[in-house]
C-alpha cells in the first residue's frame, strides 16, 4: 500500500510540474505578444493581452498598465487607474513602481498630494539602489516636504544617485559643496561634481562650470574653458549662456576664441 502512495504521489508531482511548466511557458508567451504589440504602437493589443497578466499578479505587467493609463496609452489617460496599478506592483516590491507612485504622490496625480506617502515610497525604491528614487528623496529633504528638512541627508542621497552616473544629482551635490549646505563649502569639489555632470552634457552644469572658469573658482581661471562651457550649455538653449560666452570674448583674443570654439566642436 505504502509503495502504491508512492507511486500515486510521485505521479501527481510529475504532472503538477507539467502544468506549472506548462502555464509558466503559456505566461510568458502572452508576455511577450503583449511586448511585440507594443513594440509596433498598437497599445490596445498589448493591454489586452497583458490586463489578464496583471490581474494575476504579474508585478511588472502591473507598472506597465499603470504607465500605459497615465500615458493615455492604448486606453483613457487615467491618473487614478495608473495610480492602482503602480501600487499593486509596489505591494510587492518592484521598485520602478515604488518609485512612479512616489512620484504621483508628489505631485498629486490620482491620489491627493502627500508629501510624507510620497517620502515613503521613494524611500522603498531607494533602498533597492533606485537612482532616481534617491535623488527625489533628496529633494524631498533638501525641501522640507514630507520629512524634516536636513541638506545633510539630502547631500547623501544626492550622492548615492550621483555615484551610480546620475547627472542631476551629480550637480546637485556640487551645489551643496558650492553653497556650504549640508557640508563644508569646497569650490573645489563643486567643480569636480559639476564637471561630472557637464561631461554628460547636463545644460546646468555646463553652465555653472563657465561661470567657474570664469571667476577662476575651484579652478584656474581659464576664458578658454569658460567660453567652451558656455557654448555648449547655450547649444541646448541655455540663452544665459550664449550670453555669458559673447561677453567673455570681448576678454580673448581671436586665437584664444578659435581654440574655444574647437574645443566645443569636438
Amino acid at each position: 500500500m505504502l509503495t502504491t502512495i508512492k507511486a500515486v504521489f510521485a505521479t501527481f508531482l510529475f504532472f503538477t510540474a507539467a502544468l506549472v511548466v506548462g502555464v509558466g511557458v503559456a505566461l510568458a508567451d502572452a508576455f511577450e505578444d503583449g511586448r511585440a504589440a507594443y513594440k509596433r504602437g498598437d497599445y490596445a493589443a498589448a493591454v489586452k493581452v497583458w490586463r489578464p497578466l496583471a490581474e494575476a499578479g504579474d508585478a511588472q505587467v502591473q507598472f506597465y498598465l499603470g504607465t500605459m493609463h497615465g500615458h493615455g496609452r492604448g486606453v483613457a489617460q487615467d491618473d487614478v487607474e495608473a495610480v492602482g496599478w503602480y501600487r499593486q506592483a509596489a505591494d510587492q516590491g518592484l521598485a520602478m513602481a515604488q518609485l512612479n507612485l512616489g512620484i504621483m504622490y508628489e505631485n498629486g496625480l490620482g491620489v491627493a498630494q502627500d508629501y510624507s506617502a510620497a517620502a515613503k515610497w521613494l524611500r522603498r525604491a531607494a533602498g533597492q539602489g533606485d537612482s532616481e528614487a534617491q535623488y527625489r528623496l533628496g529633494t524631498l529633504y533638501g525641501h522640507g516636504h514630507g520629512v524634516p528638512q536636513d541638506d545633510g541627508e539630502a547631500l547623501k542621497l544626492y550622492r548615492q544617485a550621483a555615484d551610480q552616473g546620475l547627472a542631476k544629482a551629480q550637480y546637485d551635490v556640487g551645489a551643496l559643496y558650492a553653497a556650504g549646505l549640508g557640508v563644508a563649502h569646497d569650490d573645489g569639489e563643486a567643480a569636480a561634481w559639476f564637471r561630472r555632470a557637464a561631461e554628460q552634457g547636463y545644460r546646468p552644469a555646463q553652465y555653472k562650470l563657465g561661470t567657474l572658469y570664469a571667476a577662476g573658482q575651484g579652478v584656474a581661471r581659464d576664458h578658454v574653458l569658460a567660453h567652451m562651457w558656455w557654448s555648449l550649455s547655450a547649444r541646448q538653449g541655455n540663452r544665459g549662456a550664449g550670453e555669458a560666452r559673447d561677453d567673455v570674448e570681448r576678454l580673448m583674443t581671436d586665437t584664444m576664441i578659435e581654440e574655444a570654439e574647437e574645443l566645443a566642436r569636438r
